[in-house]
């Protein structure tokens, strides 16, 4: 059995192999097509609508995962001080530099916080329409 090599189609979600069997000296050739999810790496911060609560988190999925805390689906602290709105996100290209961003914010004296949100969105408007 020989995989001939797993090339990447631009600007298309799938990768595809060509697999070639061997079998009592017949040959035959298989295609698949693996669905590759488009992955970016985000650290975000939530905000309820009076600005007393803030969550910082990071994801691969940014939309799907606001939209999960929107939608009430998160249980926990998000849920139960209703923090759903989008004030502020950072996106980047590997995941373990966005975890390490997320705690370093973690960390930060809420004021700090405050300021890094300000700087952006002076507003603190929803921003997931924006993504």
């Amino acid at each position: 059995m020989t995989t001939l090599k797993c090339e990447r189609i631009p600007r298309a979600s799938y990768y595809f192999n060509a697999t070639v069997l061997a079998y009592r000296g017949r040959l035959s050739l298989k295609f698949y097509a693996i669905k590759i999810s488009m992955k970016q790496p985000a650290v975000y911060i939530l905000s309820n609508h009076t600005k007393r609560a803030i969550y910082v988190g990071v994801t691969t999925n940014l939309k799907a995962r606001v939209w999960q805390h929107k939608s009430g689906v998160c249980e926990g602290f998000t849920k139960r001080y209703r923090i759903n709105r989008l004030v502020y996100f950072e996106l980047f290209s590997d995941i373990r530099d966005a975890i390490a961003r997320e705690k370093q914010i973690k960390n930060w004296k809420r004021a700090w916080k405050n300021n890094l949100i300000e700087q952006v969105n002076p507003s603190w408007k929803d921003m997931y329409s924006d993504i």
